[in-house]
């Protein structure tokens, strides 16, 4: 009797699922960097809290963990996208609605850097996390000074846009510049002394003013619009809390800086910055509260018109984050017990929007409905 050999056969994706994650990865934009910073500053804000916490710690590595993953991930995808779908990449670069978006990844590697170093060294180790910092604050910074002229090059000069399209999302690309200012200065101990470290320390103030300024150009046009236009629609609604990032990001900065110059600059000069941190953050963190307000209302004003789940909530993580970590800043610098109890309900705020958006996201991705064609 002859016998016949059976091979086995390689597992093959069905004719369904095979366009199916062709086309995903075709759908994934560059907003997807949202999620990694709004993971990542949970663990950085929870870091930065001013109340001991049992098991806050390993709660914070566990979250900056799952940041870092994701990043990997995404930086992976969204390297599949360029090579695989160069046609589409190229139209998100030329559509005003996505371009800004592109900021989110510098922002992205920065938010992981600095978790690298202020919760994941102890995981890492220092000299690891050090290393690790430096590459990505240094790819983040490059990235975001890049992004923070070409997006609004290609505003000025492709994307035809018209005041009546302004929206919170413009803020993107020039807010970057700002994440580098407040995560640069926790490299500057690890430089060698003189230069090195006053060199980054004037850096870090340079950036500040680029991303400061270019918001004060920026948001006019957008409160502007809010005025002459009425609401957003309800799916950009959320878009509104991308305002307190240059806010409380810019606070954040400020204090971050204030803390490392009398190590990296002369007296005088380390003394007005001292003063500087708590001269600028006070009003600041004042605008950034009535800002929330408003934001919270127009939120709500459009949950109870139907508004529906959509990636534009991710929003509601990392701009939030900025602003406690930027009270924590001022609670250390001015003593007050005040702006510790802001940091610490700021983020049960910030806390509560993460597991939403999450629960949301991982639902969605499930489904397929978020990278649908």
């Amino acid at each position: 009797m002859a016998t016949t050999l059976v091979r086995p056969r390689t597992p093959r994706s069905t004719p369904e699922t095979a366009p199916r994650a062709h086309e995903a990865l075709r759908q994934l934009g560059p907003n997807w960097y949202a999620t990694v910073m709004g993971t990542a500053i949970v663990a950085v804000a929870g870091a930065a809290l001013p109340y001991q916490l049992p098991g806050r710690r390993a709660a914070c590595q566990i979250v900056w963990a799952l940041s870092a993953a994701a990043l990997a991930v995404l930086l992976t995808a969204r390297a599949g996208h360029w090579i695989r779908h160069r046609d589409q990449a190229r139209a998100h670069l030329l559509d005003p609605a996505v371009a800004p978006f592109y900021g989110c990844l510098p922002m992205a590697l920065l938010a992981v850097g600095g978790g690298t170093l202020v919760v994941g060294k102890d995981l890492v180790g220092t000299g690891a996390a050090v290393a690790a910092d430096a590459v990505l604050f240094t790819a983040g910074t490059v990235i975001g000074l890049v992004m923070a002229v070409a997006v609004p090059y290609l505003m000025v000069v492709r994307h035809g846009v018209e005041a009546r399209q302004a929206t919170p999302v413009w803020l993107l690309p020039l807010v970057a510049p700002m994440v580098s200012a407040a995560q640069g200065p926790l490299l500057i101990p690890h430089l060698p002394a003189g230069q090195p470290r006053e060199g980054l320390l004037l850096a870090c103030y340079a950036m500040f003013g680029i991303s400061l300024l270019a918001t004060l150009l920026m948001l006019p046009l957008v409160f502007g619009r809010l005025l002459v236009g009425g609401p957003l629609p309800l799916s950009l609604t959320p878009t509104l809390f991308l305002v307190l990032g240059p806010l409380g990001q810019s606070t954040t900065a400020v204090n971050q800086l204030a803390d490392v110059a009398p190590r990296s600059i002369g007296a005088p000069y380390a003394e007005a910055l001292g003063a500087f941190a708590v001269v600028y953050g006070v009003p600041a963190m004042g605008f950034a509260l009535l800002w929330l307000v408003l934001a919270a209302a127009m939120l709500i004003r459009a949950a109870r018109g139907g508004m529906g789940f959509a990636m534009t909530w991710w929003a509601l993580t990392f701009p939030v984050g900025t602003c406690v970590t930027g009270a924590a800043g001022l609670a250390r610098h001015t003593g007050l017990a005040a702006f510790a109890w802001l940091a610490a309900a700021l983020f049960l705020g910030l806390l509560t929007a993460w597991l939403v958006a999450a629960a949301h996201t991982l639902r969605g991705l499930c489904t397929g409905r978020l990278l649908g064609a």
